[in-house]
């Protein structure tokens, strides 16, 4: 499988439908696979933080979410051929779920928030067995509980949003514990299934100005929007110019 590096990280060149397909194998296979979804963010954050670089470059699949991800790729010769948004291969992946028989557990956000994307899950897929939900809002001293509470539930698939980085290097430290086929960083994903927040229309992503429709919305995220341009001053030095491996 073809990868591009973008700043020492490495992408898996795939569309959603291939990235789709990587996930039914997964599903298929004996051993728990960590999907991850790097964005600008995450690949400022890595420069200083070799672990969780580390940690996104060893993940079995790792889809670029972000369209400045795509413009660069483009721009330096090496083009990633599509855009893959968390929300958007979770919401792939959930689809196979219900089609399937496979069940899902949601971790992350706020108290209540997973409970909410739940219900409007089942609404949209009847189908869909979803076997537990609980909030991100814990520390290092729950974790032995948690895992406990998503073993039970005996679920096929995890879905973890507990922001990034956090919830990296939590699949990371524990996806060996956990009897799950998959564990999938999601970000904020919850937040927009539960209908806590609005994703941006689809004429806003046409123009690749989601990050400046956030900034409004959420005008409180505006140091998170400062690593769209350190990304770009990264990636237009000349040594971290993408390769394909």
């Amino acid at each position: 499988m073809a990868t591009v590096d973008l700043a020492g990280i490495l992408i898996d060149n795939l569309t959603i439908n291939e990235a789709l397909a990587k996930v039914g194998n997964f599903l298929t296979a004996n051993t728990p696979h960590l999907i991850v979804t790097p964005n600008p963010e995450i690949i400022v954050d890595c420069q200083n933080n070799q672990g969780l670089k580390d940690i996104i470059n060893q993940a079995d699949l790792r889809v670029a979410d972000g369209i400045s991800l795509i413009v660069v790729s483009k721009l330096l010769g090496k083009p990633i051929k599509e855009r893959v948004t968390g929300i958007d291969l979770m919401q792939k992946v959930i689809e196979l779920a219900a089609k399937q028989g496979y069940s899902i557990f949601l971790l992350g956000s706020a108290p209540g928030v997973a409970e909410k994307a739940a219900i409007k899950l089942r609404e949209k897929e009847p189908n869909l067995i979803i076997t537990g939900t609980h909030h991100g809002y814990f520390n290092d001293a729950d974790d032995y509980q948690i895992i406990k509470t998503i073993n039970a539930a005996k679920s096929d698939i995890l879905f973890v949003g507990l922001g990034a980085g956090r919830q990296e290097r939590w699949l990371s430290n524990n996806l060996d514990k956990l009897g799950v086929k998959i564990g999938m960083a999601i970000g904020g994903s919850l937040d927009v299934l539960s209908g806590r927040k609005n994703r941006a229309p689809k004429w806003v992503q046409s123009l690749y100005i989601e990050w400046l429709y956030r900034l409004f919305t959420e005008p409180q995220r505006w140091r998170r929007q400062l690593a769209l341009p350190k990304f770009l001053w990264l990636m237009f030095k000349p040594t971290n110019f993408p390769k394909i491996n």
